[in-house]
């Protein structure tokens, strides 16, 4: 395979080749750009141009208005600042109803009333690299919970005056599911979506009329060493997430600590994983449930898999000899 045929994206590779052209009725289209904090991409097959990087524009302030915490104005900032709650737009009750879902089905492993302990630890709106004391870590456990978080008709109410939301393990994911909704309500029904590393495709790639492959990125040691690829998949339609603890994290002392947290301990997450790719049928619950399998063992995040239809996942571990190793669930390559 020739390297100048791979689209390089963080966790997720996305491999666009432009096949050979037997049906001349059909053209590639791309829109890209940077949002949320993040690249995206957008690749669409039609007769015609008939998405602009405009309308796409919008539907990005439209999402940063409800669900981004970096925007002072957003309303999930308002929700943040508020004593005890706020109604909520279409955007955050989406996210935030799915997310109860997954904190429930979870075991309180995906939380997104983990912002405290995120801030605690430097991954917030203001970054920093000190460590937090356990009396910091005590109080911010204390703000923090989705057992004080409540869905009242569509406003969201909170026990605790102190504690603060953050959608961003799940509303990457929201946001592809936006677009392409978007996309098809505008008669593209062949197109891939990519926000980040995450990703959702419907139909092929045209004219050729062949299937799309994703390469999933290959972890190094080196978060600014250019990705190589572990795993190829094909795609005949649906979402495909990547969830992993290599590319963010604070070195302290040789040690390389995490940005994904354990909302139980306040600490990060100390597993055999390093990566957790995740495929389902929408990005917004690949992107949730991909935290939730990295926060778990793998036997854990087995059992976890049997018990939810549809959802397959690939993992990349390290065993306990230090050796790294990957496998997947039994439908993740088919």
């Amino acid at each position: 395979m020739s390297i100048k045929n791979i689209v390089i994206l963080p966790i997720l590779l996305i491999l666009l080749s432009c096949g050979n052209r037997r049906f001349p009725s059909y053209s590639q289209f791309q829109i890209s750009g940077f949002a949320q904090g993040t690249s995206y991409q957008i690749t669409y097959y039609a007769a015609d141009v008939i998405i602009s990087s405009q309308s796409i524009e919008q539907k990005f302030t439209e999402l940063d208005s409800s669900l981004s915490i970096y925007k002072a104005y957003s309303l999930i900032n308002q929700f943040n600042s508020s004593e005890k709650g706020i109604e909520m737009d279409e955007h955050l009750y989406k996210v935030v109803k799915r997310s109860l879902k997954i904190w429930k089905e979870s075991d309180g492993v995906f939380d997104i009333s983990i912002l405290p302990i995120v801030e605690a630890w430097g991954f917030g709106a203001q970054r920093h690299s000190n460590q937090p004391s356990d009396e910091i870590i005590s109080k911010a456990i204390a703000c923090s919970g989705s057992d004080k978080l409540h869905i009242i008709g569509r406003q969201l109410v909170k026990d605790t005056p102190c504690l603060k939301i953050d959608v961003n393990g799940i509303a990457q994911g929201y946001s592809v599911d936006v677009i392409a909704d978007y996309i098809e309500s505008q008669g593209v029904q062949n197109y891939l979506i990519e926000i980040g590393g995450e990703i959702r495709v419907k139909g092929r790639k045209q004219p050729g009329n062949q299937i799309m492959r994703i390469g999933i990125e290959q972890p190094s040691e080196d978060k600014d060493e250019e990705a190589g690829i572990q795993k190829i998949i094909e795609l005949k339609g649906g979402a495909i997430t990547t969830s992993g603890n290599y590319r963010k994290y604070i070195q302290n002392g040789s040690k390389k600590l995490s940005h994904l947290m354990d909302p139980k301990t306040g600490r990060p997450i100390e597993n055999e994983m390093i990566s957790v790719t995740v495929r389902t049928r929408n990005a917004m619950s690949a992107d949730g449930y991909d935290n939730v399998l990295i926060g778990k063992d793998l036997k854990n995040a087995f059992t976890f898999l049997k018990k939810h239809k549809g959802l397959e996942a690939y993992f990349i571990y390290q065993d306990k000899h230090g050796a790294i190793k990957d496998t997947s669930s039994a439908g993740f390559f088919r």
